[in-house]
């Protein structure tokens, strides 16, 4: 594939990443024929957007500080690897700190230099330990949700350095990428880079417009195909079965976050309440 400078505008040292461009090429061919039955991939484009807007009217257009519990519950109903396991912090006096956190995660979003340690800090406010390995994806999803174009999606599933595991390695390109360590870091400037190849590619393959969120649905589609083919496991407990080609594809955006018919979330909290919010005009 194509590869970009090693150095972004912003100053970033960006690493190299060896993309495997026929199976980017499978990836997009399934995402594009399995949204035929869900009316297009125009659809999907225009449901990641309305996620986008629904975190951006909490978050960015409202201080975060004042961040209500209730609208909180409703955006973890999109962030498929937290809303099952976030349910010890989803009464008043539980979710004070966490509020707190996610204000200051998103103090001086703007700056990204700092975004490595302001994530840093945000995870050193829960309890450490695999547990709660679900928190990086937690503030990876505030961050990327609310300012898509500054952020690109940073969760364990696009890549994990310390488990080896997630979309870059399902697309590098080796002889025997199974029995290889990818020797690329899971920070800011490696999501950067990986958005940046993915734009390319898609620009290449004709796609001109709403990039920022093909690029989201490309790397669902690429980790979903690893779902199918092995299972995951962190994720097994929230992608068991697939009933159509792009259900694990939803799933991994938060896309099924909302039953439309009914107005009832997948938020599993530590009373096993169910929820309701305003808006369902999600894919579900």
């Amino acid at each position: 594939m194509h590869h970009l400078p090693t150095s972004s505008p912003s100053g970033l040292e960006q690493p190299r990443l060896d993309l495997n461009g026929p199976r980017l090429a499978a990836a997009l061919q399934t995402l594009v024929d399995g949204s035929e039955a869900h009316g297009g991939i125009e659809r999907y484009v225009a449901a990641v957007k309305l996620k986008w807007t629904l975190f951006q009217e909490a978050l960015g257009d409202n201080d975060p500080a004042q961040l209500e519990l209730e609208t909180f519950k409703g955006l973890c109903t999109f962030i498929a690897s937290v809303r099952r396991r976030i349910g010890g912090y989803l009464d008043e006096e539980t979710f004070s700190p966490v509020r707190k956190a996610i204000a200051e995660l998103l103090t001086d979003a703007k700056d990204i230099t700092t975004t490595e340690n302001r994530m840093n800090a945000f995870c050193a406010r829960f309890p450490a330990g695999n547990r709660y390995r679900w928190v990086r994806d937690l503030a990876a999803e505030l961050l990327h949700n609310t300012d898509p174009e500054r952020y690109p999606l940073m969760c364990r599933w696009v890549w994990d350095a310390h488990s080896n595991n997630g979309v870059i390695r399902e697309i590098w390109h080796a002889d025997d990428v199974d029995h290889l360590v990818i020797p690329v870091h899971d920070g800011y400037a490696t999501f950067v880079t990986l958005r940046q190849e993915l734009s390319q590619f898609l620009t290449d393959n004709g796609m001109f417009r709403d990039i920022l969120s093909y690029v989201d649905l490309l790397c669902a589609q690429v980790y979903a195909g690893y779902i199918c083919e092995q299972g995951s496991t962190y994720l097994r407990s929230d992608f068991a079965t697939a009933e159509d080609p792009l259900e694990h594809t939803r799933r991994l955006l938060g896309l099924d976050g909302v039953k439309g018919r009914s107005g009832k979330t997948r938020l599993k909290t530590a009373t096993n309440n169910v929820f309701v919010i305003d808006d369902s005009r999600l894919l579900n």
